[in-house]
């Protein structure tokens, strides 16, 4: 074998030994552990912000179902851009909106993360098995399950894990769907 041969053989080689299985780990990341993904437009404001950087993960779900104010990347037909919305209604549940209140079978949601602001009525709906309701923090301009109706679970991406841009909104999403330092 010439040099320019034996120096070909050495680059395929490389790629073949480095490249190609890194570019498989990174693609079985993508589609198994985690995504990255960004916020579009103003339904999740103000917890969230229109260009917002964020983690999503997606093994908990596959451990466990989505929880009742988690934050979720949702695949809804029509929707070229995945939507980001906060789980609401679990399966099984009747979701209710009257006097500008979220009530879930009947009691009063606890929406300390929303901002003053008005609803409209919707409901009673009873979300389908294996289903979830979602919904936008900012209501009054959110297309979210009271337009595009319940989620399929197997339409649910995953959950947000971590903000990382802009970098004065960096934090871990707790457990009640809030950004902060601490996982």
């Amino acid at each position: 074998m010439n040099r320019l041969g034996r120096m070909l053989y050495g680059l395929l080689s490389e790629i073949v030994d480095t490249v190609l299985p890194a570019i498989v780990i990174a693609i079985l990341i993508t589609l198994f552990v985690a995504q990255g993904t960004y916020v579009f437009g103003q339904s999740m404001e103000p917890n969230l912000h229109t260009d917002q950087r964020l983690i999503v993960e997606k093994v908990s779900y596959r451990l466990r179902g989505p929880r009742r104010g988690d934050i979720v990347v949702v695949r809804v037909p029509g929707y070229e851009i995945p939507p980001i919305k906060r789980v609401i209604g679990l399966p099984g549940e009747t979701i209710e909106i009257r006097q500008g209140q979220v009530w879930i079978d009947g009691q009063a949601l606890d929406e300390n993360y929303l901002a003053d602001i008005e609803q409209r009525d919707y409901g009673p709906y009873t979300v389908p098995a294996k289903h979830v309701f979602v919904m936008g923090d900012n209501r009054n301009v959110s297309g979210d399950s009271r337009l595009f109706g319940p989620v399929s679970l197997t339409n649910v991406w995953g959950r947000a894990w971590l903000s990382y841009w802009p970098p004065q909104n960096f934090g871990f999403f707790h457990s009640d769907g809030t950004l902060g330092l601490l996982p």
